[in-house]
């Protein structure tokens, strides 16, 4: 008998297993496909903490830690190379708005965003083109691969002793007599003491059934690869003033994100991708690398996520239902805070609170009668980019 039931199979759901499993609980994850399938399995891989919410900094900063000391915790490194993150300005006003950037940052004591001149960027980025102005730099920052680090992560957590089911959708959920009980796809059940909900684009609908209802919406998010190029780029590269994100591996491949939403559906859980928006990023890739126009596209790709009003996520207890952790919302930025976000929840259910700051996270946090978090100062634009 489970003393917890995660429902998502993500890299949420699985870090949530694996840290709740190491603490000494018999941890079930239910996955209505397969682990990774959605946004966790599919997105760019960046480990990114700039650009963030001021909110999510404390959390991204404690996870970049976890993601240098992978092979510690998992016994694989996912991946994850530090190549750093730079968020390039292209115009003398975009640079004005990555200064602000830092100065903002730097008042509240975070340094890991540094402002470089466009001779810095040049030094780091040989082949950009001349009319970038500067950038933001994170040296720490790199990227990942998704489905190996999900796979790690399950793989880690499967030792511990949580057991997985995959093609087991969850439909319904209720309290009764102290345990939660979890009706499942072909008439099968579950029950445990506890319950995560991380269930992803459907985690509103389980949000709502324990009485946390959120305003969460549904997209899709798309990617593409290109053919083989000659190395012409180290750090994980982003854009100011239009949507960007995009890396070069090792085999020469670049792949094309920044937060490029598509059509998706629930109920088919699917992604539908737009090949217009995919060419209009592939433009914004060849003005800054003029070379790359003669690159073909290998294949897209779109997964489904779950967004937030304000960008950032749905992280704490329940407000209305006991014994129950929403992990979800992460919109279209989740996968760094991946390794911490399991930290949290496995905190959260053993010891009833976390150290890190999650307050305004909290799943009520719509429907309080409160000054919204733009107007205290809190809520920074966030940028659009895939992970």
């Amino acid at each position: 008998m489970a003393d917890v039931i995660v429902i998502g199979g993500g890299f949420h759901g699985m870090s949530s297993a694996l840290h709740l499993a190491r603490r000494g609980l018999k941890v079930t994850l239910l996955e209505a496909q397969y682990c990774g399938r959605h946004a966790s399995g599919v997105n760019a891989g960046g480990v990114r903490t700039s650009g963030r919410d001021i909110a999510e900094i404390p959390l991204a900063l404690a996870s970049r830690e976890m993601w240098h000391r992978l092979p510690e915790l998992v016994g694989d490194d996912c991946g994850f190379v530090p190549s750093g993150q730079l968020k390039v300005s292209e115009t003398e006003a975009e640079f004005e708005v990555l200064r602000e950037r830092v100065r903002l940052l730097q008042s509240l004591g975070f340094t890991h965003e540094e402002l470089v001149d466009a001779r810095q960027v040049r030094a780091l980025v040989p082949a950009i083109a001349p009319h970038v102005t500067g950038a933001i730099w994170v040296r720490d920052d790199g990227h990942a691969l998704p489905f190996r680090a999900v796979t790690a992560f399950r793989l880690a957590a499967e030792r511990a002793g949580a057991v997985v089911h995959e093609e087991t959708p969850v439909e319904r959920i209720a309290h009764r007599a102290g345990r939660w009980h979890v009706q499942c796809a072909g008439g099968r059940s579950f029950s445990a003491t506890h319950l995560v909900n991380a269930a992803g684009a459907w985690a509103g609908e389980f949000a709502a059934q324990a009485g946390d209802p959120v305003p969460v919406e549904t997209g899709g998010l798309m990617l593409m690869i290109t053919h083989r190029a000659p190395p012409f780029v180290n750090p994980v590269l982003g854009a100011t003033g239009r949507a960007l994100s995009f890396k070069q591996f090792a085999n020469g491949t670049v792949l094309i994100g920044g937060g490029l939403r598509c059509p998706a559906s629930l109920a088919q859980r699917h992604g539908e991708v737009d090949m217009p928006k995919l060419a209009a990023s592939a433009r914004t890739v060849t003005d800054l690398f003029p070379h790359l126009q003669p690159l073909g596209i290998n294949r897209a790709w779109a997964g489904v996520e779950a967004f937030m009003p304000d960008n950032i996520p749905v992280i704490g207890p329940s407000r209305a239902s006991p014994n129950l952790v929403h992990a979800f919302g992460f919109s279209a930025h989740g996968f760094e805070l991946g390794p911490i976000g399991g930290r949290i929840v496995a905190d959260l259910i053993t010891e009833g609170r976390t150290t890190l700051p999650i307050a305004a996270f909290a799943v009520d946090r719509f429907s309080r009668h409160s000054p919204r978090r733009e107007e205290s100062g809190l809520l920074q634009p966030q940028e659009k980019e895939l992970q």
